[in-house]
């Protein structure tokens, strides 16, 4: 028998007997390397573990700790989902069905429609296939056998997806007497599925066009062990529980309603929130000589179609008429950045120059992907424009990495970074591409940032840096950008003037901090749970009589607090005063001042924080000292966290 060498991630080499697959490498490296296999990157794509090596291959075991392993077990789940559905209600109609973070989902069309009473029989189905272990097996078609599979089963959605398919072979994945349209890869057999649950069930565009059917999406998760997946659905609980649509309503946050559907109503206490982000914001900026400019909302299409906007964007885009002339509402606020820059004559002792905008930006997106404030169709940026020369931008971008360190710090958030590349839709030549990669590349590595190569995902315009903001649960959200810009100052012609005299062309940096500020707030409510850090509160503290016969100096205590600067409430209705500490907590206010008779006659306040219960006794000057520091210095109130 002849052999082949394979190559492994660290350098090494394997001997295998020619014809032997993925899982026979796993073998030889080691039983619980088997074990624990999931699928196979075999030069560089990611494969099935049955798939046949070849002398020469360089191939990683991808084990459910990766991201290609996951999305193999999941995808395998889907499968296992999408042929129980079909044993329960024979009659549904199957579309697509992919894993996604955390789970996956499947696409159907089903009447009646199914609901989650359904799920039990659903999951006894789905266990019976992971006992009977049945294996994977791939097949292959050609376009007219997928045709007339789908045609006579009576499934339209399949149909249509394989007349978008090229001529060629079509790839298909067999369970049992279950058979799916998929490119796959997949687990060699449905035993590995050790643990799984069904989640919900929502309403899904087909093909997200909101003009076709809408089918329904059947969510749910799976795990190789019990254990993982019930410390995955604790975890769910608590999201639920953090949920910030939930505790934007129980704060008296903000609200939507059917008058502007995905566009926020900010109340009193939440606008006391943004505000601090943004004073927080301004404060931070200045340290770093950033000017604040303001754009209109509202520009001529002739500028959206000269910032490339127009050909990229416009189906996100609103649109008006003024004196017969078409406008856009704008969906970003760069093209104004771009017209600030060039009414004066610049040079490159003016650069950098830092514009930071707090732009208000409209954007329409679909009704079905609408959610509270991490989905909504007006929100605030908080954008900068820095012009540069060349040779500045290293210095730059690591400035604005450490800009978002900071601000994440305060917050008590950690992240990740990803790099994102030249999506198929851009604009520029490919020369300007590898010199803004380049040079982001370039600066994450001086700073020796860990980070993940997301090829094709960069803005339109150039390609960026990314930061992943991971919150108490370790949900992953993205919020700050840095996009490196050679293309738009060739589109609006900016130039400055060199130190030898000749005029030349900057270069832009986008970046935001925050992000959306709307995303952000969302956030913040889920990783606090509603509890923010005493600066952030939108009350701070709430002033408690024993009895109405306190109810004169609680005020006294309640207006002196004012008159520091504090956001405080006193508490003078008839409820017992356990009542209204219950519901001080609820409001998650951080302090509760309780005064009766004892601290009348002192000038003192009996303190009680929401967490660490009841703290002392204490004159209003010492706590007025205290509370003052704690805002100050925006402490964390680390008891807030809930885990």
């Amino acid at each position: 028998m002849s052999m082949i060498r394979i190559q492994l991630p660290d350098g090494s080499q394997k001997e295998l007997e020619e014809g032997q697959n993925a899982l026979d490498l796993a073998r030889s490296i080691g039983p619980r390397l088997a074990k624990a296999a999931m699928g196979a990157e075999i030069n560089g794509e990611v494969k099935s573990l049955t798939t046949p090596l070849h002398d020469g291959d360089t191939v990683a075991i991808l084990t459910f700790d990766t991201e290609g392993g996951k999305d193999v077990f999941r995808h395998s789940a889907s499968h296992v989902m999408a042929a129980a559905i079909l044993r329960v209600r024979p009659e549904a109609k199957l579309a697509i069905g992919p894993p996604i973070e955390d789970g996956f989902y499947y696409d159907i069309d089903a009447e009646p429609p199914l609901t989650e009473e359904d799920f039990v029989e659903i999951e006894k189905e789905m266990a019976k296939a992971v006992k009977n272990d049945e294996p994977f097996e791939r097949g292959e078609w050609t376009k007219e056998e997928a045709l007339a599979h789908y045609e006579k089963a009576g499934n339209p959605y399949k149909v249509e997806l394989i007349r978008d398919l090229e001529d060629g072979q079509i790839t298909y994945y067999k369970h049992d007497d279950f058979v799916d349209l998929c490119r796959g890869p997949h687990l060699p057999s449905t035993g590995k599925i050790k643990a799984f649950k069904l989640l919900s069930v929502a309403g899904a565009y087909w093909r997200g066009d909101e003009r076709r059917p809408m089918l329904q999406r059947i969510y749910g998760t799976a795990f190789p062990s019990q254990k993982e997946l019930d410390e995955h659905l604790k975890l769910l609980a608590e999201a639920e529980k953090r949920d910030h649509r939930k505790l934007g309503k129980q704060l008296d946050l903000f609200s939507f309603h059917p008058e502007g559907p995905g566009f926020p109503f900010f109340h009193a206490k939440g606008m006391v929130v943004m505000n601090q982000l943004m004073e927080f914001w301004r404060e931070e900026h200045r340290k770093r000589q950033y000017g604040e400019i303001r754009t209109p909302i509202i520009l001529d299409r002739k500028l959206w179609e000269q910032s490339g906007h127009w050909d990229n964007y416009k189906e996100n885009m609103y649109f008006t008429q003024i004196d017969d002339r078409d406008f856009a509402v704008k969906p970003m606020n760069c093209p104004g950045g771009m017209l600030v820059y060039k009414t004066g004559l610049r040079s490159y002792r003016d650069l950098p120059l830092r514009l930071a905008e707090v732009g208000t930006v409209h954007r329409h997106e679909k009704s079905g992907v609408l959610h509270g404030l991490f989905r909504v169709r007006v929100f605030t940026q908080d954008d900068a424009h820095i012009f540069m020369t060349p040779d500045q931008i290293q210095d730059e971008v690591i400035g604005i990495i450490d800009f978002v360190d900071a601000v994440y710090s305060v917050f008590g958030l950690e992240y990740s970074v990803e790099l994102s590349t030249r999506p198929e839709k851009s604009i520029g030549t490919k020369e300007m591409w590898d010199r803004a990669t380049d040079a982001l590349r370039n600066a994450l590595d001086t700073k020796g940032v860990e980070y993940k190569l997301n090829e094709g995902d960069g803005a339109f315009y150039g390609p960026k840096i990314d930061f992943h903001v991971r919150d108490c649960l370790k949900r992953s959200w993205q919020c700050a950008t840095i996009q490196l810009d050679f293309a738009m100052p060739e589109k609006f012609d900016l130039e400055y003037v060199g130190s030898d005299g000749e005029t030349h062309r900057p270069v832009v940096i986008h970046r935001v901090v925050y992000g959306a500020i709307e995303r952000f707030l969302a956030v913040l409510i889920e990783h606090f749970g509603g509890a923010f850090p005493t600066w952030l509160s939108p009350v701070q503290c709430v002033v408690i009589p024993i009895s109405d016969a306190q109810n004169a100096y609680a005020c006294e205590v309640r207006d002196r607090l004012f008159e520091a600067g504090l956001r405080v409430e006193a508490d003078l209705g008839d409820d017992t005063m356990k009542y209204k500490i219950r519901a001080a907590q609820t409001q998650q206010v951080p302090y509760m001042l309780v005064v009766g008779a004892r601290e009348c006659e002192s000038g003192a306040v009996s303190v009680r924080h929401r967490r660490r219960g009841d703290v002392g006794a204490m004159p209003q000057e010492a706590f007025i000292e205290l509370i003052l520091n704690e805002v100050a210095s925006r402490a964390l109130d680390t008891a807030s966290d809930a885990r």
